[in-house]
């Protein structure tokens, strides 16, 4: 595994749905809000919820040059080659889900969050083209299959998927320094406290959405739509089994 020098700043690679809002309350507590990226004068305080601050990359990249003397720890939707773009030399670490799981959990998320898709199906919000492609289809892998040229418009850049992407993925995720699984989410804040001498506080799972009552055939056409998620999926809980074997 890649060793970077270790300069005391992190890029946490939040993952849409898989406990990421959870662990950025806990990096707030254990750091403090001004060093977590995105902080209050990140945002723009005319919008109910600014969506730059965790999605677009240029704002990102304007609000490092104004604060990285400050920043200990980056968040957001940003794939993984983001911490390339930003220069810095960043410790990483990442969480992902069962795709069936994560996708619904997205689905049910947006339809509390959206007024207009209220009444809307789960499978309705699936099939938005905007929606699918750009945080549905096989998310993680392009998560992590990203590279600073092919980049266009961060976590929404549309890309091609193949065979080559997953191997591309499964490259990068074995450089990230903690990698873990929603499904055990405390076993990976141990891991962090071990690997980076923390100390997180209380585990708290928030931004949860009740589970509903959904068609088996969904849930199988979105295993089938998401085929190469859950390769790299199966392939992340190998790794954590394989880094946990060597330890």
């Amino acid at each position: 595994m890649l060793r970077r020098r270790d300069t005391g700043r992190f890029f946490f690679v939040h993952v849409q749905k898989a406990a990421g809002t959870s662990l950025t309350t806990q990096l707030r507590e254990r750091f403090g809000e001004r060093a977590v990226y995105p902080d209050d004068s990140d945002l723009d305080p005319t919008l109910e919820i600014d969506g730059r601050s965790v999605l677009s990359v240029e704002h990102l990249q304007q609000r490092w040059q104004a604060r990285q003397h400050e920043i200990r720890v980056v968040t957001g939707h940003f794939p993984l080659c983001t911490a390339q773009v930003l220069g810095g030399d960043f410790r990483t670490f990442t969480l992902l889900r069962e795709p069936v799981a994560r996708t619904l959990s997205y689905l049910r998320h947006h339809r509390e969050l959206t007024p207009e898709a209220r009444e809307q199906s789960l499978e309705e919000i699936y099939d938005d083209p905007f929606r699918f492609e750009g945080l549905v289809h096989n998310h993680m892998v392009k998560m992590f299959s990203l590279t600073p040229g092919e980049m266009s418009a961060g976590a929404l850049t549309p890309v091609e998927f193949g065979p080559e992407r997953l191997e591309a993925a499964k490259a990068a995720l074995e450089t990230v320094d903690v990698v873990g699984v929603q499904e055990d989410y405390d076993r990976f804040c141990r891991e962090l406290e071990r690997r980076f001498r923390w100390r997180l506080g209380d585990r708290r799972h928030m931004n949860r959405t009740r589970p509903v009552d959904v068609d088996p055939a969904f849930r199988r056409r979105i295993e089938h739509d998401n085929a190469l998620d859950v390769e790299l999926y199966d392939f992340t809980r190998g790794l954590i089994a394989q880094r946990a074997a060597r330890r």
